[in-house]
């Protein structure tokens, strides 16, 4: 998809922790995260996720994400942003925990044809990017 950048994708990821991954989805570069963020919530199994914590980045920190994680029986931890009229609390030792999302794509950017997005297909995309994920468990 075209974006400022030129054409570019986004990988869209729902992470346990710096080396699982639990769903991901690949989008045009322009794709808000927001929504893609709610339909990857949508496609997890409910015993999986019943009673978790979801720590968000404040892209995906919009009242109808967290809304739809709580009505999935999940507990967002997400800051809000700065503009918010009505901010509301959040565990700020928990939302810490965040950086295995951030240390998961950077393990994944190993990969060259992850990161500089070779791959223009969706299907070759994603057969590269699990191609690398399960290296990283074998490598690591």
């Amino acid at each position: 998809g075209r974006s400022r950048g030129g054409l570019t994708s986004k990988l869209h990821a729902v992470v346990a922790n710096s080396k699982a991954i639990v769903a991901f989805s690949i989008t045009s570069g322009e794709a808000a995260d927001g929504p893609q963020g709610r339909q990857l919530m949508k496609s997890l199994s409910p015993e999986l996720i019943e009673g978790s914590n979801i720590l968000m980045d404040r892209a995906c920190e919009g009242d109808e994400t967290r809304k739809t994680a709580v009505d999935l029986r999940m507990t967002p931890c997400v800051p809000p942003k700065s503009n918010r009229r009505e901010p509301w609390d959040y565990v700020v030792e928990l939302y810490k925990q965040r950086n295995e999302v951030e240390r998961f794509f950077r393990r994944i950017k190993r990969f060259r044809r992850i990161q500089t997005r070779y791959e223009k297909l969706d299907l070759m995309f994603r057969s590269v990017f699990l191609v690398g994920v399960i290296m990283e468990f074998v490598m690591f």
